[in-house]
């Protein structure tokens, strides 16, 4: 009698022949921040914002072009430019070389000295507010190790337009100083508004807002690093982010193209040099402000 399966039924992987040859193999990906992905099941498409643990497994948060999130086990299951991936923990990012001083004594991004195996100090009660993610990003790429050293917490207020109620629930007060940066503080803007009412109210005298002259804070790094020399000059109704990226001449349909166009204009800072004066004043104001409290 003819065995039509063979003498062994395992010798032969059904999934690598006829129909299946093809079938692309899923390979590991690492879920680094800013990465677009899309969960199969689902069909949901999001840009990864984060890696976390919940009930002791890890899960990535993926942000769609409407702003949404939601939140998926990490594994098998997801798409990177058509192919089939396995989501990783990300690998942390090598220590980037800082810059020295003539004596050697190494420097911060920001330009300080740097504080050699000191641990992050525990958090202040003032804070510092940003408008959004990528501001808290180039924040954090700069001023990170300054702001660990001096306990300092960096919040997104999602807009400028919730600073005042999200100052209501922080409550202000003499050693619980509020510092903020925004975008676009110019003379007549809503923004300058803004910064007027809250520190014209309860508490105002323990708020400082800052900010620089630009409609968005991908223009306060220096053009030069993305090979341009100036920002373009976006006509009004145009999204500032998108017509940015159309005039570099990078991809910029929906969200997924502006999470990845961030991501390589922030690859480009290397330190405080990269980034404009009208920036750097502000933040290093803001930063002494709130750290310029009686503990």
């Amino acid at each position: 009698m003819n065995d039509r399966y063979g003498s062994d039924v395992l010798s032969t992987d059904p999934h690598r022949t006829g129909a299946f040859a093809h079938r692309p193999t899923a390979r590991d990906q690492g879920a680094e921040p800013g990465l677009v992905v899309e969960e199969v099941q689902t069909g949901w498409v999001g840009a990864v914002v984060r890696v976390e643990k919940s009930g002791g497994m890890h899960v990535v948060v993926l942000e769609d072009r409407r702003g949404r999130t939601r939140t998926f086990p990490l594994g098998p299951g997801f798409w990177v430019d058509g192919k089939p991936v396995n989501l990783t923990v990300p690998v942390a990012a090598p220590a980037r070389r800082g810059p020295t001083t003539a004596g050697g004594r190494k420097l911060t991004a920001s330009g300080s000295l740097a504080v050699a195996q000191q641990r992050a100090r525990v958090a202040r009660a003032s804070r510092i507010w940003v408008e959004g993610r990528h501001d808290a990003e180039l924040v954090e790429r700069v001023w990170g190790d300054d702001l660990r050293v001096e306990g300092v917490v960096v919040e997104m207020l999602d807009g400028v337009d919730n600073l005042e109620s999200v100052l209501n629930d922080f409550r202000p007060g003499p050693t619980r100083r509020a510092g903020v940066l925004v975008d676009h503080l110019v003379p007549g803007s809503k923004e300058s508004r803004i910064a007027a009412k809250v520190t014209a109210g309860a508490g105002g005298a323990h708020v400082l807002v800052l900010g620089h002259p630009y409609v968005d804070v991908w223009q306060a790094v220096r053009p030069e690093r993305v090979g341009m020399r100036r920002w373009p000059d976006v006509p009004r109704g145009t999204d500032i982010k998108h017509g940015t990226l159309e005039a570099l001449g990078w991809p910029h349909a929906d969200q997924a193209d502006i999470a990845r166009g961030w991501k390589r204009i922030l690859g480009q800072v290397r330190d405080y040099k990269d980034l404009s004066p009208a920036l750097l004043g502000r933040m290093e104001e803001l930063i002494d402000f709130v750290t310029a409290v009686p503990e």
